[in-house]
């Protein structure tokens, strides 16, 4: 495993989203592992099973650790946090088996949806991936998954997509600038 890079301060936000609700973004740390697992609790079973493609009522210990611990470069997560420090979404990339495509993904709490969250947490991970290096993305999105489909054929460039087994493989790219802007 690569030693963790410096934390990356400069990715801290304050944000105000379209209902005027005030959130805050900013990486994830080691010490969010239990607060991971609290928003994993507040999600409904389709939203918990549209993230990790299994039926999971509570989000493991190790699980939990392994994703609070990253290396700020090869592996990051943002969170954004709610004025009451829950963590209401959580969005993130790894390594793939490509030195320059990362896999992506996140997940918002049913109750903080359709605030345009899901679009800001999106983009902000894209671009600290690019800021980082990293050119092409991918995702795996269940096929019945319109919204996550949706949100990513708009504001991406998409290289391949390949459906099997209900599950879409997305492959692409950045949009030309301001593609994600915040909304």
């Amino acid at each position: 495993m690569t030693s963790p890079s410096r934390y990356p301060e400069e990715l801290e936000r304050a944000l105000t989203l379209r209902d005027g609700s005030l959130v805050r973004i900013r990486p994830i740390r080691p010490e969010d592992a239990p607060r991971l697992q609290d928003l994993h609790s507040r999600l409904s079973s389709e939203s918990a099973y549209q993230r990790f493609f299994a039926t999971v009522r509570q989000l493991p210990p190790d699980w939990a650790r392994t994703l609070a611990n990253v290396d700020y470069r090869r592996r990051l997560a943002l969170v954004v946090e709610a004025a009451n420090a829950d963590i209401v979404g959580v969005g993130r990339y790894e390594p793939t088996s490509e030195e320059d495509t990362v896999e992506v993904a996140f997940v918002v709490q049913d109750s903080w949806q359709n605030r345009g969250l899901g679009t800001i947490l999106f983009g902000a991970i894209l671009q600290a991936a690019a800021a980082r290096s990293f050119q092409r993305f991918r995702a795996y999105v269940l096929a019945d998954n319109r919204r996550m489909l949706d949100l990513i054929g708009r504001f991406t460039r998409i290289e391949s997509r390949k459906t099997g087994q209900g599950v879409t493989d997305l492959v692409f790219t950045l949009a030309p600038a301001n593609a994600t802007a915040e909304t």
